[in-house]
């Protein structure tokens, strides 16, 4: 099944506060990274991360799909290679999962420009390969 990543209602919701519902949503996936990066901890391969990461967000009722490639429109023209998301949660939230030593400066960018693309509204950069989770997210 593919994820309903469209979105007609206008830009303005974007200057709105975080609905409730998607604040709620945020706090079980923060709380989903903690955990992995508690009990594997820092040092393994991003898939691995990935792998658990997924597992505790099935634990906390939360739907989810990975590695989806996402179209992108331009020039008015559909292209299906466009994006990948590495996790697309509730069909609402976007997580951009990394397992590096040092951040790329771009990857905050590259949330962005996901959500952006997408037109939704909360999206996640965790690095799960920091001494702190606090720093990786």
């Amino acid at each position: 099944m593919t994820p309903n990543l469209q979105n007609t209602n206008s830009h303005q919701k974007y200057l709105e506060p975080i609905p409730e519902e998607l604040d709620a949503i945020g706090k079980q996936i923060v709380d989903a990274a903690f955990t992995v990066h508690k009990n594997p901890g820092p040092g393994l391969l991003e898939k691995v991360y990935e792998i658990c990461f997924c597992h505790e967000i099935s634990k906390r009722g939360l739907s989810y799909h990975r590695q989806i490639d996402v179209p992108i429109i331009y020039d008015n023209i559909e292209f299906d290679e466009g994006l990948r998301l590495d996790l697309f949660v509730e069909e609402k939230i976007i997580c951009e999962l990394k397992a590096r030593e040092t951040i790329d400066p771009v990857w905050p960018e590259q949330v962005l420009s996901h959500l952006k693309l997408t037109r939704k509204r909360l999206g996640y950069l965790i690095n799960f390969n920091v001494v702190s989770i606090r720093n990786g997210i």
